[in-house]
């Protein structure tokens, strides 16, 4: 199968990643179809490749997802595009702790797809030669086939640029001179949420068609080699019928891996989106509730003041619906938040105890080994996962005895979470593709549970 296809790298974060290959997207999708790729467990950055595209972007993470699920995933949201883009994560090498699992340059590798670096000049000139040198002969394997300068001087500087990279037998296919209208602010969780910026998309769009030579771009990508032997997808044996999944979705809950919600679809569930902001009520039919990552702490006023859905929850959960929470919907079951500034607001109130914000971050990759029968995972049970949040939850004591123990390259069995027959929460965003018994295991219990409704 021959996919066409580029990875977005640069030498470490910072460089203008996600704007050139969000800009490079939309206007490359002006002429063929686009779909768009983010290397990690980043929620945010796909949200800009789903705008410029019009297409709902994938990870690609290779220390959360097995090679096969990785390529699997590939070809299935590419099987009807006429180009893929892939963007990197921090610098192109980098991986988790010591090692390449989990970077741009083994997924680049795993996909055999051309890689374009991304420089920034603006503090340099002939050195740029000299990485680009280094990053295309660190790992020969990886097929490095150009360069793009970004935050440019004049053309003097471009002249100066294009020679020390042209020297070593790279092309240059762009230099992008600095603007400062176009940027993506920070955050204190990263990036700001990209419904807030379509402008940026068209900005980003113009600035890239300008300045990079987007036909060689493409012939770049088209030369990738073809890709053989497709993996077989993931087989899920429920056969479950008429299960709805109310899935949060609106400024608040926003952080969702596409895969996740694929295979839910794929066990027999609909996803049914609702909005914690905005509805005073579960969707019609709802037999399950998938509360996902996000912001709650930002939109804390508006949760609070939602006294009909708090209601509606705390009624479901007493009835034995299932429900799955993780980060931000974990932080929206407990009782109380109290935001930076020392307000305290009334959560849902189905998970004891209270979520200060502070500024202390906490962020990694997860491997999570269930304790006791849950929701998503069975005793014994692994499943990997990403956490990353300013919070903590002061959980009463007798909740100490976790579901989760989550081990990283720094600790060995923390605990994590809550569980109760028919409640999960925790911090770690799982991956569901790391066990493909996740998605099934919580259909089921959607299903069961509505059989057991339906038959009162």
């Amino acid at each position: 199968m021959h996919i066409p296809r580029l990875v977005i790298a640069a030498p470490s974060s910072g460089a203008g990643k996600t704007t050139i290959t969000s800009g490079l997207m939309a206007a490359l999708s002006k002429r063929v179809r686009v779909q768009g790729f983010k290397v990690g467990p980043d929620y945010i950055d796909p949200t800009y490749h789903t705008l410029a595209t019009g297409r709902k972007s994938r990870n690609l993470d290779s220390w959360m997802m097995t090679t096969a699920v990785l390529k699997q995933s590939f070809f299935h949201a590419s099987a009807d595009v006429d180009l893929a883009i892939i963007e990197g994560v921090m610098g192109l090498f980098d991986g988790a702790g010591a090692t390449e699992r989990g970077s741009t340059a083994e997924v680049a590798k795993l996909l055999s797809a051309p890689v374009l670096l991304v420089i920034d000049a603006s503090a340099m000139s002939r050195s740029v030669g000299a990485i680009a040198l280094g990053f295309r002969d660190f790992d020969p394997a990886v097929n490095l086939v150009g360069v793009i300068c970004n935050r440019v001087g004049g053309q003097r500087h471009i002249d100066w640029l294009r020679s020390a990279v042209e020297s070593i037998g790279l092309p240059v296919l762009g230099c992008l001179p600095y603007n400062s209208d176009i940027h993506v602010p920070e955050r204190h969780l990263g990036l700001h949420m990209a419904s807030e910026h379509q402008a940026f998309i068209a900005q980003a769009a113009a600035w890239v068609q300008e300045h990079i030579d987007l036909d060689h771009i493409l012939q770049l990508a088209e030369a990738a080699p073809p890709l053989t032997n497709a993996p077989t997808p993931i087989t899920i044996q429920s056969q479950v019928t008429g299960v709805r999944i109310a899935v949060a979705q609106d400024a608040a809950f926003c952080f969702y891996y596409e895969d996740n919600l694929d295979l839910l679809r794929a066990a027999g569930a609909e996803i049914v989106p609702f909005s914690p902001l905005a509805d005073d009520d579960l969707p019609a039919g709802t037999s399950g509730v998938y509360l996902g990552g996000g912001y709650p702490e930002l939109h804390a006023e508006r949760i609070s003041a939602n006294n009909r859905l708090r209601e509606k929850l705390q009624e479901r959960f007493a009835a034995g619906m299932p429900i799955y929470a993780e980060c931000g919907g974990l932080m929206a079951l407990t009782e109380t938040l109290i935001d930076v500034d020392g307000q305290r607001h009334p959560m849902f109130g189905i998970l004891p105890g209270t979520v200060h914000m502070g500024s202390r971050f906490t962020m990694g990759y997860r491997t999570i080994t269930a304790n006791r029968p849950t929701l998503l995972l069975d005793v014994g049970e692994t499943a990997r996962g990403h956490e990353f949040h300013y919070s903590t939850w002061d959980a009463p004591e007798e909740l100490r005895d976790a579901y989760f123990a989550a081990s990283s390259d720094h600790e060995i069995g923390r605990p994590e979470g809550f569980a109760a027959d028919n409640l999960l929460a925790a911090y770690t965003h799982l991956h569901f593709a790391s066990n493909p018994h996740i998605a099934e295991r919580f259909v089921t219990a959607c299903a069961v549970w509505l059989r057991e409704r339906n038959a009162e």
